[in-house]
């Protein structure tokens, strides 16, 4: 197919043999399938999350945690018929729902792989530099969205991630996310079974850029409307970006910013030595 389905619009012709800007063809490459207990805990509960996890991607991090499959390739070529297999063992594995992270280039198969009724919420998992237009296609199959905020700041963003546009793609997607779920609900059980949780990653020595995502959240916002989770697990890996970690003051900095602004409904975190933990084994468990 010409490929137009992220913003980059590469116009490549992704087959079998032919790659986009993404990295991939247009059959799904998964590297892993299984439950998850590393994500926030309103998607992972008890039982973990049913994450599965996309090779590829149209944003070019230099910090991803990932890196082995959003840029290395590793992972397993699947059918949509397999694709739509792997989703019900995940369900009958009794996770709280199904996580398809950074699947936007793969959104064809995947649309045609999910069940119109799934048996637990369906969560998008992106780093949130999509298409509104793509992303229509997903209204009615995904009940909650988990992207990414990481931009306001352009320059930032181009030097960083390869996308300079990311902060208006990322506001205009973020804003489609919502009015196909509306505001966020829990359920008894405090897990979330539609909205849209937005993330931020803060990096060091870049507090403008949060405090700039921070504002324009509240500023968007009502109370009620989204979660925010504020990460500071930024671990440096000898590419590029920033070549320490977060310190406390930074984050706490961050932190506190987010509560002066009225943003109480979401997480922070404990600041940890390493965040190898949030990354599992890209193995092909469950492929």
């Amino acid at each position: 197919m010409i490929c137009s389905i992220c913003p980059r619009r590469c116009g490549a012709l992704r087959d079998a043999t032919h790659a986009g800007f993404c990295g991939v063809g247009d059959a799904p490459v998964v590297a892993r399938a299984a439950p998850h207990f590393w994500e926030e805990p309103c998607i992972s509960g008890t039982r973990g999350s049913g994450a599965v996890f996309f090779s590829g991607c149209s944003l070019r991090c230099v910090f991803c945690q990932n890196h082995l499959i959003s840029a290395g390739g590793q992972g397993k070529t699947v059918t949509v018929e397999r694709l739509r297999g792997i989703f019900r063992e995940l369900e009958n594995q009794g996770v709280h729902n199904l996580n398809l992270v950074t699947g936007s280039h793969f959104l064809p198969a995947i649309c045609q792989a999910l069940d119109p009724q799934p048996a637990v919420p369906v969560v998008w998992n992106s780093g949130g530099y999509e298409s509104p237009l793509a992303l229509k296609a997903l209204d009615g199959k995904v009940q909650v969205y988990l992207p990414d905020m990481k931009y306001m700041d352009g320059a930032l963003a181009g030097r960083l991630s390869g996308a300079e546009d990311y902060p208006q793609v990322a506001r205009a997607a973020i804003l489609e996310m919502f009015r196909q779920t509306g505001p966020y609900v829990l359920d008894g059980d405090g897990m979330l079974t539609r909205g849209v949780m937005i993330r931020h990653l803060v990096l060091p020595g870049q507090l403008d850029n949060t405090f700039s995502v921070l504002d324009w959240l509240a500023e968007t916002f009502r109370p009620g409307d989204v979660l925010v989770s504020l990460m500071g697990q930024y671990t440096p890996n000898g590419v590029g970006g920033p070549d320490r970690r977060l310190t406390p003051e930074e984050y706490q900095r961050a932190a506190d910013y987010m509560a002066a602004l009225g943003l109480l409904e979401g997480y922070t975190q404990e600041l940890s030595s390493g965040s190898a933990e949030y990354t599992p084994p890209f193995d092909g468990t469950g492929v």
